[in-house]
């Protein structure tokens, strides 16, 4: 699908499935509404499947690799070889998202959107190699957004066709906490010592550099803050477009969509602003340790299930989410009821107040 056929099959949640999930819950022999997120949770995924049994069964991680220029402004420790090396370790399975995901039975799906050179890992979806330094130039051009975004969509109806039923997201790029931070910062309209952490570990003399290229690139360009696409192809990154894509795919596909840390929160921010109903598809695993993680959640609505002050990247705190969710779902089809049991059920008075 196109990006505009995409928008146009995104739907609003079937209330029906999310009131028959949640009297499920309420008839369950337990204090009401105890298991608290975890119901929550379950219940919005019935939402969007249209499905009350809610099916989870499935899993996999869309891992999204890319480069950014940006590099250029030593706004990491490391060089973009690295992206490369991890990328193809994916494939053998040598990361920590991989070794979580083997734990927790889901599949990892890593795709190449614009490393700086080839690897093993599939190439067919790559916008470019690598974009250009932000801090000079605009990242990429418009159509390279666009593109990116449609690789995103193109993934999510294919894991849809083999029929996965859960989805994380994880990414792969050094330099990427610099163009999330921007891209935050835009959306936000908040200034760049605000949205900008130090990543993967910069002394104060990086996070220097870091927080003036931001402000350099975004004085440059001056990225159009209601134009989510504008703002992703002036200082965004390839990754963060394959993930807004996926994000609006799976929806219009009725895959619940597990975010992880501060870049994949960004690139929901952007595609809630192409389409709000997205919003509704979206769950939310962990709290980052960047800085402006929480003013993110806080604009798209939205509270963490884990606080564990993780900060790794990859999906890996999308990841831990799955086994509470499968934990959650195991509770919702295996415990007695009150009727089960022959108990008065629980009155819900919380319901009357006011």
């Amino acid at each position: 699908m196109t990006l505009n056929e995409t928008l146009e099959k995104i739907k609003e949640l079937d209330g029906e499935a999310m009131r028959i999930a949640s009297a499920r819950w309420d008839s369950i022999a337990k204090p009401l509404h105890s298991l608290g997120k975890m119901e929550e949770m379950t219940i919005r995924i019935a939402g969007i499947t249209g499905d009350p049994d809610i099916p989870i069964a499935k899993k996999a991680l869309a891992a999204f690799c890319a480069d950014n220029g940006v590099v250029e402004e030593g706004v990491t420790q490391t060089g973009q070889e690295v992206t490369a090396i991890v990328a193809e370790n994916f494939l053998s399975g040598d990361t920590t998202s991989c070794a979580l995901c083997r734990k927790a039975r889901a599949d990892v799906f890593p795709v190449d959107m614009g490393m700086a050179r080839d690897t093993k890992v599939r190439t067919d979806l790559k916008v470019a190699m690598g974009t250009r330094n932000m801090a000079k130039e605009p990242a990429m051009s418009r159509d390279e957004a666009l593109k990116a975004i449609q690789g995103g969509i193109t993934l999510a109806e294919e894991l849809k066709q083999k029929g996965y039923q859960l989805l994380a997201v994880g990414e792969m790029g050094i330099g990427n906490t610099t163009t999330s931070s921007a891209m935050a910062s835009v959306l936000l309209d908040k200034p760049a010592e605000m949205m900008t952490g130090r990543g993967a570990g910069l002394d104060n003399e990086g996070l220097v550099r870091k927080t003036n290229a931001i402000k350099k690139a975004i004085a440059l360009h001056r990225p159009d803050p209601s134009d989510p696409v504008d703002v992703l192809a002036k200082v965004g990154g390839f990754d963060i477009g394959g993930m807004i894509g996926l994000y609006l795919g799976a929806a219009a596909n009725r895959i619940p969509v597990v975010l992880d840390g501060f870049i994949s929160c960004v690139a929901a921010l952007a595609a809630v602003r192409l389409c709000p109903v997205v919003n509704d598809y979206l769950l939310v695993s962990h709290v980052s340790k960047e800085p402006a993680t929480q003013a993110v959640l806080g604009a798209l609505g939205k509270e963490a299930m884990l606080h564990g002050d993780m900060c790794l990247g990859e999906g890996t705190g999308a990841i831990v989410l799955f086994p509470v969710l499968d934990m959650a779902v195991c509770v919702y089809h295996s415990m007695s009821t009150f009727s089960d049991i022959h108990v008065e059920a629980y009155e819900d008075f919380a319901k009357y107040e006011s």
